[in-house]
């Protein structure tokens, strides 16, 4: 299993709407690196989601459906989407000021490439991140 992170404007779509609608298609990534990150998106895999915008920060983890196909609602079959799920709103959100702050996060791609909305977590920095949550880890 591998973790991710995905971000998302929470006035186009927040983790309070993926909670409402129970599951979600994933879609609206562009950026060819996010792209290549998404293709390696597997069922199972967990995902934090990130609220951008003016909230910066993590509030929630979401399970992975799906494996990545062509979005059937794009001209372009380049375009991947996955399915997700909610699993649980983190204790407290973690905000990108607390993991800038974070010397162990200085190679994090969230803090390296901020415009990607499909960042890579290796699993120290998910443990990491679960600690700063308030889940222990």
């Amino acid at each position: 299993m591998q973790h991710w992170l995905l971000k998302t404007e929470p006035d186009h779509y927040s983790y309070a709407d993926l909670e409402h609608d129970g599951a979600t298609v994933w879609d609206g990534v562009a950026n060819t690196v996010a792209l290549k990150h998404l293709r390696d998106i597997q069922p199972g895999d967990l995902v934090l989601i990130y609220h951008t915008g003016d909230e910066r920060r993590a509030i929630g983890i979401a399970e992975v459906t799906s494996a990545p196909y062509v979005n059937p609602h794009g001209n372009d079959p380049k375009l991947m989407v996955v399915d997700i799920r909610p699993i649980r709103r983190l204790a407290q959100p973690v905000t990108l000021s607390d993991v800038k702050a974070d010397p162990f996060f200085a190679d994090f791609a969230l803090v390296r490439q901020s415009r990607l909305s499909v960042v890579p977590v290796s699993r120290d920095q998910w443990q990491r991140l679960l600690v700063m949550a308030g889940e222990g880890g």
